[in-house]
């Protein structure tokens, strides 16, 4: 390996934190949730908007970091996300109301949405070809990895909290178990700045503001002097020709001649976020509890999606060009499918009674005689269970001992419900997940590439913010068993599109793409 290449190596790895603190911000709040529906007093709506409202800001701040980082540099503006996200830290962890946690978390939302559009840009540009994929691939791997790391350190919080050691109690970790997991974050956030101030400015954009000189001299670290010369001509070339070619695709992005295309981009931004990914990243132990596992179980499991996550995250990443996007998007909505329907199952087998046995394994705090009502009688849903301890409890106990009255109550195979989870997301992480955006710089003709992947990823965010902030509305109204029976019915759906109308990219030019997809 050449001096440049770890070079290379070195600097996308410190831009990739911005994914690695993408991911763990946007899971963390899956431990969270929990804790403070209880503590704040929050109804389904408002425990869904603790989640979605992250979404809402990083969708906003997706469409001005690109022309803010034109203005005042890549690094600049990651380094401001970096500043976005120890803010948010700290405030999330202190927060005294609702109100104060998620403006916090909104304000995390836009170092997210930064983060998001820049790091693998910058990467992009600093990049070698020989090497640009696996560069700009790291920022994804670290997105995965920030995700299982939120699971794993939730996890470790939780146990600190019943730890009997004199540090863990002088901590706090069992009275402020939520605001340590949501404060960790600080702590890559430091890392991630100072890790900048160690990147060079982009080459392209100094070549933007005119600066080619030193352009050329940053170049030169990541690659020889033949190829860095090379580079700089064809970025101030790709400059001239891009100014002409978003001239263009404002006019005819909306043409008839693109219809067939920007339909299949709008389903599958779509399909990607309908099917339930991120009610399973943002609620993960909440729909392990449903199934009567407990506390501690959901968060252990609510690893293992992390961690099956990373391992079919990268396997899509080796098998993508191997086997082509149709074949994984294919198997891979045929799993969420199944998968969907094994939960709906699981879920919808399920029966509820609490006998006197059940009810004396329950905290001291749940008084038996006021479980009397319920006691040796059978529900069939568990919609009709909640319903019946709110209407007994109140809805402040209801609350919070739910997991450990679902726990007593429940009669079921929880293991249905593991396998179902980790089916899922193995599926996704294989398929769509990744596969979305490969098609996006795929399909779309150039003259309107730039506009239509902002115009499909923007729909894509705004079908993740709906998905987040309803989640636990529809848990609790329609029950967890019609609500990932819903998702399946999507996803065949999805799979049904992707067989009729989605082509092979694999081994394609976009000039062959195009001349299938655009009428000319």
């Amino acid at each position: 390996m050449t001096k440049n290449q770890i070079y290379t190596i070195k600097i996308a790895l410190i831009v990739a934190l911005g994914g690695f603190l993408m991911g763990f911000d946007a899971s963390v709040i899956s431990g969270v949730v929990k804790f403070i529906e209880p503590e704040f007093n929050l109804t389904k709506l408002e425990l869904g908007w603790s989640v979605a409202s992250l979404t809402l800001t990083a969708t906003l701040a997706m469409i001005f970091s690109g022309p803010l980082s034109d203005k005042y540099g890549r690094r600049k503006v990651l380094q401001i996300a970096a500043m976005l996200y120890a803010i948010s830290a700290i405030g999330s962890a202190l927060a005294p109301t609702f109100f104060i946690l998620v403006v916090a978390r909104m304000v995390g939302g836009l170092g997210v949405g930064a983060s998001l559009i820049l790091a693998p840009m910058y990467i992009a540009e600093i990049s070698p070809p020989t090497m640009r994929g696996r560069m700009v691939s790291f920022n994804q791997l670290n997105i995965v990895i920030g995700i299982s790391v939120a699971f794993f350190t939730n996890y470790l919080i939780l146990k600190f909290g019943q730890s009997e050691s004199a540090w863990a109690l002088n901590l706090k970790f069992d009275e402020y178990n939520w605001r340590w997991m949501l404060g960790l974050e600080l702590l890559p956030a430091i890392l991630f700045y100072w890790g900048l101030f160690f990147v060079p400015k982009s080459p392209r954009w100094l070549v933007m503001k005119g600066q080619t000189d030193q352009a050329l001299a940053i170049m030169k670290q990541f690659t020889d002097i033949k190829d860095a010369e090379k580079q700089i001509q064809e970025a101030m070339k790709s400059l001239h020709e891009d100014e002409k070619k978003d001239e263009a695709s404002l006019m005819e992005f909306f043409k008839p001649a693109y219809r067939k295309v920007l339909a299949i981009g709008i389903v599958v931004a779509v399909l990607q976020q309908i099917t339930g990914i991120n009610s399973v990243f943002f609620y993960a132990p909440m729909i392990f509890e449903q199934s009567g596992i407990g506390t501690d179980a959901s968060f252990i499991q609510a690893i293992l999606v992390g961690l099956t996550n990373l391992v079919f995250t990268v396997l899509a990443i080796l098998f993508i060009d191997k086997l082509g996007r149709r074949p994984l998007l294919i198997g891979g909505l045929l799993g969420i499918a199944i998968s969907m329907g094994i939960l709906a199952y699981g879920f919808g087998t399920a029966n509820y009674q609490l006998t006197k046995e059940s009810i004396s394994d329950l905290p001291s705090e749940i008084s038996p005689e006021s479980l009397a009502p319920l006691m040796d009688v059978n529900f069939a849903s568990d919609v009709t269970f909640k319903e019946a301890i709110r209407a007994t409890l109140g809805d402040k106990s209801a609350i919070a001992f739910e997991s450990n009255l679902i726990t007593a109550a429940i009669q079921m195979n929880p293991t249905l419900i593991l396998i179902g989870i980790l089916g899922f997301v193995a599926s996704f992480a294989i398929s769509i997940g990744p596969v979305m955006w490969v098609l996006f710089s795929e399909l779309f003709p150039i003259n309107i590439k730039g506009a239509a992947i902002s115009f499909v990823g923007f729909i894509n965010s705004g079908v993740s913010y709906m998905v987040q902030q309803f989640f636990p509305w529809q848990l609790d109204t329609f029950g967890s068993s019609y609500t990932f029976l819903i998702y399946g019915l999507f996803a065949a759906a999805g799979l049904i599109f992707v067989i009729w109308a989605v082509p092979e990219t694999k081994n394609k030019s976009l000039e062959e793409l195009e001349k299938l997809l655009v009428k000319h």
